[in-house]
């Protein structure tokens, strides 16, 4: 599944040498949770709160799962745990070896894609399918790597697979374990469909890695039909022979492709054309024998044929007007306003939306779900609803805390019906007064069934809505108002089958809704009064979510296309609609049958299952203590750093609940190039972080002396100790950060022995540094689009205390503070950055390391008082589509042009000041590229410095910079 990630935005200054280790803060869960586990023969499942029946329905799954769900991998995995959780509203789950394990997120998503079939058992059959992925490397290279690495062996030995085959592998072992899936829904290939259907049938390559240009479907869907055919033409298990030979040696480019060649005669170009081929075919044959185009009348005629970019979710605002969320390459999300005469208008820039799949407007005003992270618990994520009146612009924040996922106004906007799914996995329709958040009526749901987009009928009393229950998907018709026991109860309008439908919107006697039943997505209606259905429209592509203008005569939809969905408009005529009859099933999409049939255990998961709510398995339950399971060895040897993206030497535990970490290895500091001994200690289960780290290495700076400048080389062993407090404080399109921490450094130096000193006492083991480091560092920067190059609005601080109180040891005190704010340039994508800092120190017997950013192309020069002040400028060159064959792919080409200068000043014994002042120009040259067609891109470059003042140039080379 996708990962949504909220709170790795703010790239916040380092703090300084003193906590240079200190591991990075993880997601957790408050400490007051209780945690209990269900055990399996294979599965742990680690849960908390009323998830009791949910758990033991999931551990049963899971196990059900084992044998079948990998059995064309041809392996068996290892018993796994898998942790629940329940405390956020993002729907998501993941299956991750550092350290080993699953999560599953238990907010079922509100989208298409969600299907016919239960979210967790969605989950449960695509992640443990990863599962099964991640152990199939436990051979060849692999097993021999992984007694010496611990489970990072399995990440060196599968890196020359790539995502693609991951993601795409889960997604077809979905589609042929489950009566739906991805591959059995139009929604999920229309960007591919879209793209062959115009002619844009790409390059693997591009395919691959990406644009920044045009919209490349993802891992997902590129996975899911490559990895379909290659099944489908060579057998259920041809994928497990191809990584059979891969992971005999897979240390050489292009052995993933080579593994392909050997076991089914193919280069993965080769798949991937033959792929393309034949599904374009497909879709062209569907294509020829649908029913005439639809015509339509498109609102957004400014939109960029350029640059990828989407409209979509349309609400009437009035009967020639409508707002609609704007997406794409080119900008961060928008609410934007639409006319008939082409004419578009920012109307609101949201905060961290809830992916919505439906918009709201009623009585003036327009609702949205919003994604709220708590402070300091990165588990802990409502989701909020956003009430904006239109004609003022005032903003209401609806339900703090709360975990609602779809929200509809009435009429008079004066009420909200809401979908809300609790931590117990109890899915509710709720009404919310709209002024004050109170939560009016909760609707029965005996049955926990699952609801989907409700919408209020123009009458303002009934509502509508798409239920989800073990038989699959209906739309039911409500009256919250009645009277007696069966207040509120559901009256379906089509019968329970396996059809995925979508957004429901009430008008007159009818109901519009979305349905794949016929291979591709499109509008629909069903009489209240009769139960009638019709097909409303005929698009290419898809149609989706329809709205009814005010005065009843136009309907609109976006409309997707291969440069991105856009608005459109048809007339309201009911004569023009195709009597249909009532659909049973949705046709399936390529290959999902094929997979099936092909699939030992057919369609495992598509029979009903016992209800969330049942207790029918009978797995024992236990406590959970995460203080007992806080250190768990995960990898050891060559291992990825925690502090970054860096290879070091040594061992990394975390336990699965993310409240302990611990690293220990051989670090290497690029500023000074020095290497070190390092051990570090991260207990992250409280509401400070306890960071503890011991350090043995070397120090490398230079010092000026009587006008001479002088390198200072010693060795030191280092112990520090304390609290720092990470907050995230997002509330809106401004990604906000603040940290506090306090540390207390004990350091011990060896070798400390300049010719001339700088103190007047002697230094060395028995003259140690007894410090502390107090640091306050915020930032807050808007949202950045896939194309911008550097933060377009914000600032950033960082200030950073630093002494010796204890009156022992050496004796030295350091005070700093360094801003940034950032602006737009003058271009689109253009950033504007002004830095500026000041250090001060006190170095009677001891230097510490800078707190501020020293001049570029300068190495750094300590002194008693230094000033320095920055400008950067930054901005795209080019988007390209660049290939050197399958060696290399160009994405972006960027430039920053900076000025920097400083001024330091040291007092001498004798009270004289000497001065020296740096004004250097300069520019960065980088490049985005992929290597090795892998789809995580790096960024490397070249920075020209040139200094007026001695008339001295340096060239220097910019380290790779991981894109993740």
């Amino acid at each position: 599944m996708r990962r949504l990630l909220l709170c790795g935005l703010l790239g916040l200054p380092g703090l300084g040498r003193v906590q240079a280790q200190s591991l990075p803060v993880l997601s957790q869960n408050p400490p007051s949770l209780r945690w209990q586990e269900v055990r399996t023969p294979h599965f742990r499942v680690i849960y908390n709160g009323p998830l009791d029946s949910a758990a033991q329905r999931t551990a049963a799954r899971l196990e059900q799962l084992h044998g079948p769900s990998v059995a064309t991998l041809g392996v068996v995995p290892r018993p796994i745990g898998v942790v629940m959780q329940n405390q956020t509203t993002v729907s998501n789950g993941f299956v991750t070896f550092l350290p080993r394990h699953a999560e599953f997120f238990t907010t079922p998503q509100q989208g298409l894609g969600l299907g016919t079939v239960d979210w967790l058992d969605g989950l449960a059959v695509h992640e443990f399918r990863h599962v099964g992925q991640f152990d199939k490397a436990r051979q060849g290279i692999g097993r021999l790597l992984n007694p010496l690495l611990g489970d990072g062996a399995l990440g060196i030995a599968a890196v020359g697979v790539p995502q693609w085959f991951f993601e795409g592998d889960a997604v077809g072992t979905e589609t042929a374990l489950t009566r739906s899936g991805r591959g059995r829904i139009p929604n999920f290939n229309a960007g591919l469909r879209a793209n062959l259907l115009a002619g844009r049938r790409y390059s693997y390559q591009k395919a691959v890695n990406g644009s920044l240009r045009d919209q490349v479907p993802d891992w997902y869907v590129l996975g899911y039909f490559m990895t379909s055919y290659l099944k489908t033409h060579h057998g259920a298990d041809a994928w497990a022979k191809a990584l059979d030979k891969y992971y005999r040696f897979p240390f050489y480019p292009f052995s993933f492709s080579n593994g392909i060649r050997r076991s089914a005669g193919l280069t993965v170009e080769q798949l991937y054309d033959r792929t393309m081929t034949e599904i374009d075919s497909t879709w062209r044959v569907q294509q020829a024998a649908a029913p005439a185009i639809t015509p339509v009348r498109e609102l957004a005629a400014s939109a960029s044929e350029k640059v990828f970019t989407q409209y979509e979710y349309p609400q009437y605002v009035t009967d020639s007007t409508v707002l609609a969320l704007k997406t794409g390459l080119d900008n961060i999300a928008q609410f934007v306003l639409l006319s008939r005469r082409g004419a578009e208008r920012k109307v609101f820039v949201p905060g961290q939306l809830n992916m919505p799949e439906m918009l709201s407007v009623n009585g003036g005003k327009a609702v949205w779900p919003e994604f709220q992270q708590d402070a300091r618990w990165g588990q802990r994520i409502a989701s909020e609803l956003k009430v904006l009146n239109l004609a003022t612009g005032q903003l209401t924040r609806i339900g703090k805390g709360a975990r609602y996922s779809a929200a509809a106004l009435s009429p008079d906007g004066r009420r909200l019906v809401a979908v809300r799914t609790d931590a117990g996995y109890r899915h509710a329709l709720v009404l919310v007064d709209a002024q004050t958040g109170a939560e009016l009526q909760t609707l029965p749901n005996p049955h926990n069934d699952f609801y989907q987009q409700p919408r209020w009928h123009p009458d303002g009393r009934r509502l509508v809505a798409v239920t989800l229950s073990a038989a699959g998907k209906t739309i039911v018709v409500m009256d919250p108002t009645g009277q007696g026991p069966a207040t509120g109860t559901a009256q379906p309008l089509l019968p329970v089958a396996n059809v995925n439908l979508a957004n429901p919107q009430p008008w007159g006697d009818f109901v519009l809704y979305n349905s794949s039943q016929s291979g591709i997505d499109n509008l629909y209606a069903v009489s209240a009064r009769t139960g009638q259905t019709y097909r409303v429209t005929s698009r290419p592509v898809g149609a989706y979510h329809a709205a009814v203008s005010p005065d009843g005569r136009s309907l609109a939809f976006h409309d997707f296309r291969a440069t991105g969905a856009r608005v459109v408009e048809i007339p309201l005529d009911t004569t023009a609609w195709v009597r249909i009859p009532v659909a049973t099933a949705d046709l399936p999409g390529p290959y999902a049958e094929a997979l099936s049939a092909r699939e030992p255990a057919g369609q495992l998961v598509s029979r009903p299952v016992p209800r969330a709510d049942s207790g029918a398995s009978g797995y024992g339950v236990r406590r959970y203590s995460p203080l007992r399971h806080a250190f768990n060895v995960f990898s050891y040897g060559v291992v990825q750093s925690p502090t970054g993206n860096a290879v070091s030497l040594g061992l990394r535990s975390q336990d699965l609940l993310n409240t302990t970490q611990l690293f220990a290895g051989v670090g290497y500091d690029q500023v000074e190039r020095t290497a070190s001994v390092i051990g570090a200690l991260s207990y992250q289960a409280l509401y400070p972080v306890l960071d503890v780290d011991m350090t043995h290495g070397g120090r490398d700076v230079a010092i000026i002396f009587q006008g001479q400048t002088l390198r200072d080389q010693w060795r030191y062993t280092r112990l520090s100790a304390g609290l720092r407090l990470p907050l995230n404080l997002t509330r809106s399109k401004y990604l906000q950060g603040l940290t506090i921490g306090t540390y207390y450094l004990h350091e011990e130096v060896y070798d400390y022995d300049l010719p001339v000193r700088l103190s007047r006492a002697e230094t060395g083991p028995n003259r140690p540094l007894n410090a502390v480091q107090t640091t306050v560092s915020y930032a807050s920067q808007l949202k950045r689009s896939a194309r911008d190059v550097a933060p377009r609005w914000g600032s950033s601080f960082l200030g950073t205390w630093r002494t010796t109180p204890f009156g022992q040891g050496l004796d030295a005190r350091q005070l700093a503070g360094q801003g940034s704010v950032f602006l737009p340039g003058l271009g689109r994508h253009h950033a504007i950055r002004l830095r500026g800092g000041y250090q001060w120190q006190d170095r009677a017997q001891y230097q510490f390391a800078p707190a501020v950013s020293f001049p570029r192309g300068q190495g750094y020069t300590s002194f008693d008082h230094l000033r320095v002040a920055s400008f950067d400028y930054s901005l795209p060159l080019a988007f390209t589509h660049w290939e050197v064959g399958r060696w290399l792919y160009v994405q972006r080409l960027r430039a920053a042009v900076f000025g920097d200068v400083g001024r330091g000043v040291n007092r001498l014994n004798t009270g004289e000041r000497i001065y020296r002042n740096y004004r250097n120009v300069g520019f960065d040259a980088l490049v985005q590229f992929n290597v090795l067609r892998l789809r995580t891109p790096f960024e490397a470059g070249v920075r020209v410095v040139y200094n007026p003042v001695v008339g001295q140039w340096v060239v220097e080379p910019l380290a790779f910079d991981i894109r993740l």
